[in-house]
């Protein structure tokens, strides 16, 4: 089930919003947990039973982590890392037992191993294992207090909003709110409209826009052209913004409404003037989980600049295997991690004095490369895409079919241009000082985009979030 398909909306969400808010407030994560669990369990019942025993143990070895934290430090880090251990085996089994099973048998001396017919990845895995590394590590550290409730921190855990594909919540954020939160109507309405806002942004814009980058690659497989490579990547550059930032809206307006505060996941990432500056924009509560328990604990920047280095490579090659057990992600981490340290070395303060303009192009060319890379799988197939993006082989610049497809999408371009900017917003910020009506009217802006969503959806297939996979 996912946020953008009717039975979700006027079914699964109508439902549990009434059984929700008609419970005691003292019941109300146990309808969470339950609800939670039903959402995941719904195209995949059995894995309920790997998410249950993972927040089973590290609730269990939280009592023991928490115990002898301060009497025996050793083994309280022991249960420490036992329960992490707990965690990541079941990742490492179902993400990536079969790639490594799979690449050992091109050993000849190991050709017999097969991998695992039928072995599905769990659908969340790698956000709702990271969630409760949080707690267990943040535990350890004393950064956070031992939950003795296990509906609440299985409400924690599953909370459906942010489950499929975060933002990665850690203990500590939501500690408080599960203990006691708020529920207001204005609180609710926000949380409605956010949740608006990130259905157009996957229903009328990804989706869209997904549908072209398609259609630009099958064309590249009959005809390859200059023009026709770049639109692929533009396209796709586009529909994972899109596609995950609408995710993410979507998950902060559900948690609203049921009275949790989220962090903010995006802020204009493609607004960034360099590399480092996009990562502190792009999912930013995967870069944060990865910068507090990795990056500084191996000692981030305080150890010289080579052992820097090693501690970026270590965070990139963990970013990159962790969206996916295919190789192209590893290049894709690599390929950023590369980036990075030259941004370190010296290009950082060469962007600080280039003209804005220079820094936030060569940006956005350097993100565009790395979700070339990123979206296909099979390496040699992407780089025929990079190779044609530059005219190799003497392909055309472009053919009348290219050039009239692009001309007749330009307006959906330019709405992924402007949407992927602040200036909307701060167009309607400014029009709601000046004139209140406009404020007023706010509610049937959403209704309309509403309405035009679902009107989408009543013909449309089965279209995932791209992070549903990972």
């Amino acid at each position: 089930m996912v946020f953008s398909s009717l039975i979700f909306i006027f079914a699964y969400l109508a439902a549990s919003l009434a059984v929700y808010y008609t419970a005691p407030l003292k019941a109300r994560n146990a309808v969470l947990f339950a609800v939670s669990l039903l959402f995941y369990g719904w195209g995949e019942p059995l894995y309920i039973v790997v998410m249950l025993v993972s927040v089973v143990s590290a609730y269990v070895f939280g009592f023991f982590i928490e115990k002898y934290r301060v009497s025996a430090p050793r083994r309280s880090k022991g249960f420490m890392i036992a329960s992490v251990c707990v965690s990541l085996s079941f990742l490492l089994f179902f993400k990536y037992f079969n790639f490594f099973i799979e690449n050992l048998a091109l050993i000849p001396f190991l050709s017999s191993l097969k991998p695992i017919e039928g072995l599905k990845l769990p659908v969340g895995i790698s956000f709702y294992t990271f969630q409760i590394m949080s707690y267990t590590i943040d535990l350890y550290r004393g950064d956070t207090a031992v939950q003795k409730r296990i509906v609440a921190f299985g409400t924690y855990v599953t909370l459906f909003p942010q489950l499929i594909a975060g933002p990665i919540v850690r203990y500590r954020d939501v500690d408080d709110q599960l203990a006691c939160r708020t529920h207001t109507v204005p609180k609710f309405a926000s949380g409605v409209r956010r949740f608006c806002v990130g259905l157009v942004k996957k229903v009328l814009i990804a989706d869209s826009i997904a549908a072209l980058g398609g259609y630009f690659e099958n064309l590249h497989g009959i005809e390859p052209t200059v023009v026709g490579a770049w639109m692929i990547v533009i396209c796709f550059t586009f529909q994972i913004y899109f596609d995950f930032s609408g995710y993410s809206d979507m998950a902060i307006g559900l948690g609203r409404m049921f009275g949790f505060e989220f962090l903010e996941n995006f802020n204009y990432p493609y607004m960034a003037v360099s590399i480092t500056d996009f990562w502190r924009r792009w999912h930013i509560s995967l870069s944060t989980w990865f910068r507090e328990y990795v990056y500084i604990p191996l000692g981030g920047n305080r150890r010289g600049t080579a052992a820097q280095y090693r501690n970026i490579a270590v965070v990139w090659l963990l970013t990159g295997f962790w969206h996916g057990a295919s190789w192209n992600f590893l290049l894709w981490g690599a390929y950023f991690c590369v980036l990075l340290i030259i941004e370190k070395a010296f290009l950082f303060r060469a962007l600080e004095r280039a003209p804005r303009a220079v820094s936030r192009l060569y940006a956005l060319l350097a993100i565009a490369f790395g979700w070339l890379i990123f979206f296909y799988t099979d390496i040699s197939a992407g780089w025929s895409v990079f190779v044609s993006m530059f005219g190799a082989g003497g392909i055309p610049f472009t053919v009348s079919t290219v050039s009239y497809d692009v001309l007749r999408n330009l307006v959906l371009l330019a709405v992924c241009v402007a949407g992927s900017t602040p200036y909307p917003r701060r167009a309607y910020e400014y029009l709601v000082n000046r004139f209140r009506a406009v404020e007023y009217l706010s509610p049937v802006f959403v209704s309309g985009a509403f309405v035009l969503c679902v009107s989408y959806l009543v013909d449309s297939t089965f279209s995932p979030f791209l992070y549903y996979i990972f």
